[in-house]
Order: structure tokens, then sequence, then C-alpha cells
């Protein structure tokens, strides 16, 4: 689908307080509360907005262990070491990418000790040669 230029800056909003009120949406677009509406259901019915998550304050997790976790795969174990890495809730974000890895995954833990644990279990599965690892020191800005 073609998102126009207003989808895109109601996205973008979105994407600062997905609960921000229709009618705060529609004043920062400078259109109307039902236009908005309107648009945020078409991008709904058509998979655009595909779900809503939770973004957590940096402070209610500050002194937990993030790291980047780049892992090389078996061609064939692709698909198995993937539903294997969903499963971990410490997993908070998996992505295909080129270069020497075939995946690099958000693990996000309370203690150095668990990260340790973390990369071990990644390392462990069916299908990972190996794994690379590195602490986050400070996220400059997410969206």
């Amino acid at each position: 689908m073609r998102l126009s230029a207003t989808d895109r800056q109601l996205l973008a909003l979105l994407r600062e307080d997905a609960r921000a009120p229709v009618a705060e949406l529609a004043r920062r677009l400078k259109l109307s509360r039902t236009t908005v509406q309107s648009r945020i259901e078409r991008l709904q019915r058509e998979g655009v907005i595909a779900g809503y998550t939770v973004r957590v304050h940096d402070e209610a997790e500050r002194s937990w262990i993030r790291a980047w976790i780049m892992i090389t795969v078996l061609p064939k174990q692709m698909p198995a070491v993937v539903e294997a890495l969903r499963a971990m809730p410490e997993v908070r974000s998996l992505h295909s990418v080129s270069g020497p890895f075939d995946l690099i995954a958000l693990g996000t833990v309370p203690t150095v000790g668990e990260m340790d644990e973390l990369t071990d279990r990644i390392g462990a599965l069916d299908g990972v040669e190996r794994t690379t690892s590195s602490i986050v020191l400070s996220a400059k800005f997410e969206r």
C-alpha cells in the first residue's frame, strides 16, 4: 500500500505514543478527529498498523543489561532457530541481516550473569554455529 505524507506523519505520532487520544493526533496533524480516526481504521484494516506494543521507560530497566547478539546459523536450521529465539522472552527483537552474521538479536536481562546464560543458551541451540555479543552502553534515541 502507498502511504501518503499524512499517513507517515500519523504513524510517526503513533510511534511516539500509541495511546495518544485521536483528538490530540488530529490537532497535531491539523485534521478533523473523524478524518484521523478513519485513517487509523484504514491503516489497521489494510495491515499497515499490525498491532500496538508497550515501550518501557528507560528508568524502569535502567540497570538492566542489553546486548546485541550476532548469530551465525546453519542455513537449513534457520526456521527452527528463529522459533527457539521467539520463545525466549529475554530476546526483545530479532533481525535477519546481510554480512558475516545471519541474525542479530537484542537481549535484555537484569544482570551480566543472566546475559552470559542467555548467550550460552542461544549458542547451544541446534543450528547455531556461533554467537558474538556487544553490550549496549547507552541508547542515543529510539523510535
